[in-house]
């Protein structure tokens, strides 16, 4: 049987005892320092439980190579942590310079949000977007956070809910039939403004629909899935590189303005394998939820503040506040004052067009001299990139407006592009979701063309080519 060194790296070891209790052949004890501690190096069969289970990072496994000359081991109490170890993130997330990877938008999403401060996951799993969580079940024990799969939808996104309450920048991910599950908490997050992130990597519907097939025909639900007049953002990146960016800004969103958000990817993002650019740590900027400044006995969790956007307390911190999913005022219970639902109410609202401005980006291309204007998001914003530069290429006046935030929607923007257009063309995996939503902006100023396509395909460029040329003609 070979020999393994085992390195325990005795400042990063809480004395959990998880890997003396996991450890099939009693390699394990704790010392007089309450440490953990190796009492038979010998019986060690390598199998490496020790180390994956190990919440701290504290312990590492190393099998001997083979036909490596048998060496004495080194001492088993480490004085500096090994380089896999260092760090605040797991191994080779962010460092020092860009980093590049090879990688899928799930995997981007999940490294994504490690990178934002994610430090809880419930969720269930769900086709296309398990990876999400199969990453995170791996990543968050690495950086002291905590993953669990609950028993449903509707129980993760209240877990999720009920971690950001406790001080945790707190996410889910999902698909089709587990996105509308979670419409009710996220009305409660809404109500109660609880930062939250919500992936949705889309498939399509209704109901079980194409569990495997990507389209886009959640986009309204994003925006009206719960009921009632509610505020939340929507994101929707089209790269597996601007996902990484994008779920960044999903929680940095989130906790600015106490906000659920969603980010809309779909199985096309989702399983695409491609080049992303990580940038150096340094460079990522996170964003915290206001805290409060007065004691804890002249706190009021829904003060109406001039900002519109009140501090929120961690629970456990000691400050005490009721929340709830009903109508409330300042203090958090509820009220029936008409006034104070009144205000409320609007505040809630209010804080995302206030700031809209802030939170709204486009992307443009080839807009000089287009006749023929674009839309289009997400994967299909992929084929309709390369339909307009083919278009281009063949001297035919038309340019991109691609939208990586859907909600709010970038009506101000959008006629702006296309002041000097004559018509506006969307192609989206659906039947014309965003097209009427593109209608009611432009108030007749464009005439507005639809290309949907709902059968699970992805749109080739040369069907938008097409349409563009039918428009032009």
């Amino acid at each position: 049987m070979p020999n393994h060194q085992i390195l325990i790296y005795e400042p990063w070891c809480k004395g959990c005892e998880i890997c003396i209790r996991i450890c099939p052949k009693d390699v394990l004890a704790l010392n007089d320092r309450g440490k953990v501690s190796i009492v038979d190096k010998d019986a060690c069969i390598g199998c490496r439980q020790c180390e994956l289970h190990c919440p701290d990072l504290a312990i590492r496994v190393i099998p001997d190579r083979p036909g490596k000359k048998e060496e004495t081991p080194p001492e088993p109490v480490a004085s500096e942590p090994p380089p896999a170890m260092l760090g605040q993130g797991p191994p080779a997330l962010l460092g020092d310079k860009p980093i590049i990877k090879v990688m899928t938008g799930n995997d981007a999403c999940a490294l994504g949000a490690i990178a934002a401060g994610c430090r809880f996951f419930a969720g269930y799993p769900i086709t296309p977007s398990s990876e999400i969580a199969e990453n995170l079940s791996a990543l968050l024990p690495k950086v002291g956070g905590r993953f669990i799969q609950m028993e449903d939808e509707i129980a993760s996104m209240g877990a999720v809910v009920g971690a950001s309450l406790a001080g945790a920048k707190a996410m889910t991910a999902t698909s089709g039939p587990g996105f509308s599950l979670k419409q009710e908490n996220l009305g409660y997050a809404s109500m109660a403004e609880v930062p939250c992130v919500v992936v949705n990597v889309m498939r399509g519907g209704p109901s079980t629909g194409l569990p495997t097939l990507g389209t886009q025909q959640d986009v309204m639900q994003a925006r009206w899935g719960t009921h009632g007049d509610h505020p939340v953002i929507v994101l929707c990146p089209f790269s597996v590189e601007e996902t990484f960016f994008s779920t960044i800004r999903a929680f940095n969103l989130a906790e600015k303005y106490r906000v659920p958000v969603v980010v809309l990817m779909d199985e096309v993002v989702g399983h695409t394998t491609e080049k992303a650019v990580l940038p150096p740590a340094s460079e990522v900027h996170v964003e915290t939820r206001p805290r409060p400044t007065e004691p804890p006995e002249r706190f009021l969790p829904y003060k109406h503040t001039e900002s519109d956007i009140p501090p929120m307390a961690v629970y456990g911190e000691g400050y005490r506040f009721h929340v709830t999913g009903l109508a409330h005022d300042e203090t958090g219970f509820p009220t029936n004052n008409s006034e104070e639902i009144d205000r409320l109410l609007r505040r809630i609202n209010r804080k995302i067009e206030r700031y809209r401005d802030e939170i709204v980006d486009v992307q443009t291309e080839s807009l000089e001299g287009a006749q023929v204007v674009v839309f289009a998001y997400g994967s299909a914003s992929r084929s309709a990139r390369e339909a307009v530069r083919m278009a281009r290429a063949e001297g035919l006046p038309v340019g991109l407006f691609r939208p990586t935030v859907l909600w709010p929607f970038p009506d101000k923007e959008l006629v702006k592009a296309t002041e000097n257009a004559r018509a506006v063309l969307v192609p989206e995996l659906n039947l014309g979701m965003m097209a009427h939503e593109v209608e009611w902006a432009l108030q007749d100023r464009s005439k507005v063309h639809k290309l949907g396509r709902v059968d699970g395909e992805p749109l080739p460029p040369t069907a938008i080519l097409a349409k563009i040329k039918e428009v032009l003609g």
